[in-house]
């Protein structure tokens, strides 16, 4: 059997790998190891017991108040003593994160073959999104592998000389990840007024909105490094001015644990009764309250991808994306944190029934939810003794 190392480092790294891991588990010729670095410990756990996983090995390398240099050093560190004890035939790393970076650099000077999972994904701005794009970009020339989602991501790679042998059209595991929890979730009875405990929901918030089937609430999800400062702030004025429209809107944000999005939107949207503040919210949760929702408001890249599945429309509130095809196929729409832009775009689905069914019914451009099973082919094929 031969060993694939798996690593992740945050939450959206452990929703996109389970998915792998499960179906290189199911293989006659190869067994996965799940290594996580800490980069996010808290929401890392949460992502974990989701997926009802949890890591073979953790390095536990996350520190209060870490900086990228500090951060990338470790992970470069660890990764490379864990290889030379290990020696795994590849190591997969998905996505942009400064563990995928770190984990890939360590595998490249260990000569270990790498598979990158989501790779081709493009703004061609080093600033937007910072450092992901950086970290991307760093990362295909080192692939042995470039698992990608779509044919924009595959032109992407060949615009840049990656080798078209090692390129292969997979979709994103993301919609594996969510087919599957979609599943989970509608197997098991449903109980709001648990869920909303769970989440922390206030209790006067969930009857006037969660437990109202006319009522209309938004999802919000926060976290992006360039909107610390003005863009945060820029945001939080949006959606006051979206509740002040509306009186009869809910929000429901669960705001990322970073200091530097946990200060501002505590700071501005605490006391507004339309708006629930929450922890951040485990994927199984998360999935359920996208699937309830009205629509999105959201700087992440993964909501792009998981909620036109849903039938969700999502306002990206970001000025570039690297998942173009969303906003091509019309399932997303970039507004920035411009607050007149996000009013204006967010009136005009609450407003416009017409305009809100024809976003909302939309084909997903990311996957079938067969991605995993098509890069454990391909690794299968390729390690063949």
């Amino acid at each position: 059997m031969k060993k694939i190392v798996i690593v992740v480092g945050t939450r959206p790294e452990v929703i996109k790998m389970a998915p792998i891991y499960r179906e290189l588990a199911r293989s006659s010729s190869l067994t996965p190891i799940l290594l996580s670095t800490g980069q996010h410990r808290e929401m890392l756990a949460q992502a974990f017991a989701a997926f009802d996983l949890k890591p073979d090995y953790d390095l536990e390398l996350m520190q209060p108040g870490q900086s990228l240099p500090e951060l990338t050093a470790r992970v470069i560190t660890a990764v490379s003593a864990f290889l030379a004890e290990h020696r795994p035939a590849a190591l997969l790393v998905q996505g942009d994160t400064s563990t995928v970076f770190s984990a890939a650099i360590a595998a490249a000077y260990a000569q270990v073959p790498i598979g990158h999972i989501e790779a081709g994904l493009r703004t061609y701005n080093m600033q937007h999104p910072f450092p992901e794009e950086m970290n991307r970009r760093l990362v295909s020339p080192l692939c042995r592998w470039s698992f990608v989602p779509t044919q924009l991501s595959r032109d992407n790679l060949l615009s840049e000389r990656i080798d078209p042998d090692t390129i292969h059209v997979t979709g994103n595991s993301v919609i594996d990840a969510l087919l599957w929890m979609r599943s989970q979730i509608e197997s098991q009875p449903v109980n709001p007024s648990a869920i909303a405990n769970q989440l922390e929901i206030p209790t006067a918030f969930a009857e006037r909105f969660l437990f109202n089937p006319s009522a209309r609430w938004l999802l919000v999800t926060g976290h992006r490094r360039e909107s610390f400062g003005n863009g945060f702030r820029s945001i939080c004025q949006a959606i006051n001015q979206l509740t002040a429209k509306y009186p009869d809107l809910g929000i429901i944000y669960p705001v990322h644990l970073n200091p530097n999005v946990r200060q501002p939107v505590n700071q501005f949207l605490a006391n507004n009764d339309q708006i629930a503040l929450i922890p951040p919210a485990g994927y199984q949760h998360f999935i359920w309250l996208t699937s309830r929702c009205h629509f999105l408001l959201s700087d992440s890249g993964g909501v792009q991808e998981e909620a036109p599945s849903l039938g969700k429309p999502v306002l990206v509130m970001r000025n570039t994306t690297e998942r173009p095809e969303g906003v091509t196929a019309g399932t997303c729409r970039l507004v920035g944190t411009d607050p007149q832009v996000i009013l204006r775009e967010a009136s005009l689905l609450l407003d416009d029934p017409t305009e809100y069914q024809k976003r909302s019914s939309l084909a997903n451009p990311y996957g079938d939810g067969k991605t995993a099973a098509r890069v454990r082919a391909i690794l299968e094929r390729d390690l063949q003794s």
